[in-house]
């Protein structure tokens, strides 16, 4: 991998996603070499794909170069590789383009998208983790009304302007919602020939409510938005498959023709080959971590991010796989590697939950704070402000801000480009 020797330990950092940025950003100007691995050479930001899938976002706002990162410090490489295998009794790591040793390894992998076995909507669904796949969709569902627009079949004009989404989790719910803007304000003036009460939105989710994970205040105002958007929820409600242009669920009375179906009904970790028995929570593919992030077995191998299961009595199963634990450990992780090489004891995580929100629309979205719930335009301000705080490089907060003031003015999403043309059955983009 042409990285230099040197008397400096070594710790390789597997994935540039939340945990691993923030890891490596602590690390500068440490007595460490630090070598970051991943097999796409940008950071995503992620809780703002399903913008650029909707067409409000091109994907240079949500991107972020890594080598970009890592320029301050002057012992720190990247290598676009895609991880193979861990030797840990050689510490050594393997990938697509060679090998390399490590000192101290760190597993920031994140998640992939969980299909629960389910075949036959792994093969043709589509989904949502990665920059390519979300300009998939923007391709997929701009295509779709095109299409629409100049077919001759009411059966096929109906399946093509039907969006069936799985999973009402934050991912699910934004996406409706999104879907619901694009065809009250985009629809009535880039496709005249298209009456925007032919197309249907169905959000699938299995559970009683939407948003699962948050209070119940705010997962009854979600549903109420996206009701007031047009959205159709079915909830208490499985998939069974989808073939054919046909989705099928548990319900024998509830099936749908779509040539759009999106899946964003779970996770699960990104796990790599080549530790130890025990060390993985294989319910999860989540590595098994103490409260260092050690995993289980191993005393200079560490999981942080979605890919670490830490247990404790407050979380039982583990911290939310979302970015604010990935956050916190990457820079509390940091910290702990500078003490183990100054021979410090290491300090336990303890993770600090800032809350939880989703967006559904336009002056529409919902927060969970410790002891507040709260919904609509004031919360709406609230998760672009966070959003924009958040995301990495000041050029892209300045984009996405002009971006969003210009949608809000104008009510249109100027990334309507359907650059890569799109069609699920010969072309599909790996987690």
């Amino acid at each position: 991998m042409n990285v230099p020797i040197t008397d400096l330990p070594r710790v390789v950092i597997i994935g540039g996603g939340f945990a691993g940025i923030n890891l490596v950003k602590q690390l500068e100007k440490k007595s460490l070499q630090v070598v970051m691995l991943d097999k796409r050479n940008y950071h995503t930001f992620q809780p703002l794909l399903y913008q650029v899938s909707t067409s409000g976002l091109e994907p240079d706002s949500i991107a972020y170069p890594l080598r970009k990162i890592l320029k301050k410090n002057k012992n720190a490489y990247f290598r676009m590789a895609d991880v193979e295998h861990i030797d840990d009794k050689k510490q050594l790591v393997e990938t697509n383009i060679g090998e390399i040793t490590y000192d101290y390894l760190v597993i920031a992998t994140g998640s992939k998208t969980n299909f629960f076995g389910n075949k036959s909507v792994e093969d043709n669904a589509i989904w949502m983790k990665t920059v390519p796949q979300a300009l998939n969709l923007r391709s997929l569902i701009l295509e779709n009304l095109e299409e629409a627009t100049i077919t001759d079949d009411p059966e096929k004009r109906k399946s093509l302007l039907n969006f069936v989404i799985a999973g009402a989790g934050p991912t699910g719910v934004e996406l409706s919602g999104a879907i619901a803007e694009l065809r009250r304000n985009v629809v009535p003036k880039d496709y005249q020939d298209i009456d925007p009460e032919e197309i249907h939105i169905h959000l699938i989710e299995g559970l009683d409510k939407v948003l699962p994970p948050m209070s119940d205040t705010s997962s009854a105002n979600a549903q109420k938005y996206l009701e007031e958007l047009g959205v159709k929820i079915h909830l208490n409600t499985f998939v069974d498959s989808y073939k054919d242009q046909i989705v099928k669920t548990d319900k024998e009375d509830l099936s749908f023709h779509c040539d759009t179906f999106i899946w964003s009904a779970g996770v699960t970790g990104a796990a790599i080959d080549g530790l130890k028995n025990g060390a993985l929570m294989e319910k999860t593919n989540r590595y098994n971590v103490n409260t260092f992030n050690q995993i289980e077995g191993y005393e200079n191998v560490f999981a942080i991010g979605d890919i670490a299961l830490m247990k404790s009595e407050d979380y039982p199963k583990g911290h939310p796989m979302v970015a604010q634990p990935a956050i916190q450990q990457g820079k509390h992780l940091a910290k702990n590697l500078v003490r183990i090489i100054n021979k410090e004891s290491l300090m336990p995580f303890d993770y600090y939950d800032k809350g939880t929100m989703a967006t559904v629309g336009r002056n529409k979205a919902v927060v969970d704070l410790k002891n507040i719930k709260f919904g609509g335009a004031f919360a709406w301000f609230i998760w672009m402000f966070i959003h924009l705080l958040f995301l990495v490089g000041f050029r892209n907060r300045i984009v996405t801000f002009f971006n969003w003031t210009y949608s809000y003015i104008n009510y249109d999403r100027a990334a309507r480009l359907i650059v890569r043309p799109f069609k699920a059955e010969k072309l599909k983009s790996p987690d």
